[in-house]
């Protein structure tokens, strides 16, 4: 099992974030994790009360920046652990970026450097991490890049609930080459909801029926959801955010990862 430290930055997040009559303090800070050589930064946040389950965020190709940020921070306000890990580490330790065209060009030149091999690597990591806090199973959660790294994440056996946001790729490649991902949908033993935009031009109407298809001839136990929405719908930092598609998808996510009990 990989083994891990934490580092304590000089700053320490507290945020206390409102929602109706709901007051939850969390606490978020970056930490890192080890693998093998490898320190991975990981951004962390817990509710000050007891946590009722544990979840893995994963980024977008533009680092773990303040939007994936906030939704580990989001996770933490609904009773979770979660955990971002930095899944770049390797060819840009630090990235964070925004979303013009150049940050783009950018992000992508790092996703080409990965393999599914290290990524998973990296993602068992998290999970030992996540075991020491008590939670032998735990969910997984990705978008745009990590949305197909959440679909590798769910073959995993401690991840016992997915939910993938329009994840490009899945039925035509992988990470680092060799066949792709959809070719290892018969792995998944857990949960898995795959959220797409219809309107998106990195993932076509066909590849999507090609997901969704190979989940049920697995007999996957799976739902997918079709928005009239662009690419990064979720992200309310990004030109496609579609505010009704994104909050639909929330209640969905949390109804998924309410399974998730400690």
């Amino acid at each position: 099992m990989a083994n891990f430290h934490r580092i304590e930055f000089e700053f320490r997040s507290e945020y206390k974030l409102l929602r109706g009559e709901i007051n939850t303090i969390v606490n978020s800070s970056w930490i890192k994790l080890s693998n093998g050589d490898l320190q991975i930064d990981a951004y962390l946040s817990e509710p000050d009360t007891a946590a009722q389950g544990a979840m893995i965020v994963i980024q977008e190709i533009f680092g773990v920046n303040s939007h994936i940020r906030s939704i580990t921070e989001r996770f933490a306000q609904e009773g979770y652990v979660a955990i971002a890990p930095a899944i770049f580490q390797r060819t840009a330790p630090g990235f964070e970026v925004g979303y013009s065209e150049d940050d783009t060009k950018l992000g992508r030149s790092h996703k080409d450097q990965t393999t599914a091999d290290q990524l998973l690597s990296d993602l068992r990591t998290t999970i030992a991490f996540l075991q020491t806090k008590g939670f032998q199973e735990v969910g997984a959660i990705g978008f745009c890049f990590g949305g197909h790294v959440a679909y590798l994440a769910a073959t995993l056996p401690e991840v016992k609930a997915t939910a993938s946001f329009y994840g490009a790729g899945i039925a035509t490649m992988t990470p680092g080459g060799g066949a792709p991902t959809i070719t290892r949908t018969s792995e998944i033993k857990g949960t898995l909801y795959a959220f797409f935009g219809t309107q998106d031009p990195l993932i076509s109407i066909e590849q999507i029926d090609q997901v969704e298809a190979a989940l049920e001839a697995n007999h996957i136990d799976h739902k997918v959801f079709r928005y009239s929405a662009g690419h990064g719908f979720f992200c309310d930092q990004r030109s496609d955010y579609h505010p009704e598609a994104a909050a639909d998808a929330w209640e969905q996510v949390k109804a998924l990862f309410s399974r998730l009990t400690h």
